[in-house]
């Protein structure tokens, strides 16, 4: 689901950096680049019926996560040190023949 969802943001005119970024801390789904804005993208997926959405199944810890994350990522990548930073969802969800993707910016 994730690579789906990063070819629609790659149509919306993003720049992927990395893919399943991990560390002690935890995982980023996708860091990609909006222009001169570092985007940390959590890529989440509802099937049919499920009780809450993409970004509601997101908990204070692992936005905290998400967040440590982040920033180690910048500390190791310090061409990126002075951009902007966002945090965005990409919320997947299956209708009867297709996948829906909402885009959430700065949902984070």
């Amino acid at each position: 689901m994730e690579r789906s969802a990063e070819r629609m943001l790659r149509r919306r005119g993003l720049r992927t950096l990395a893919r399943n970024y991990e560390r002690r801390t935890g995982e980023l789904d996708l860091v990609m680049l909006d222009g001169e804005t570092l985007v940390f993208v959590e890529v989440r997926f509802r099937g049919t019926g499920a009780w809450t959405s993409g970004i509601g199944s997101i908990d204070p810890g692992k936005r905290q996560r998400i967040a440590r994350t982040a920033e180690l990522y910048r500390r190791d990548h310090p061409e990126h040190r002075l951009r902007g930073v966002r945090f965005d969802v990409v919320s997947g969800s299956k209708s009867s023949y297709r996948t829906q993707w909402d885009w959430i910016r700065s949902a984070l």
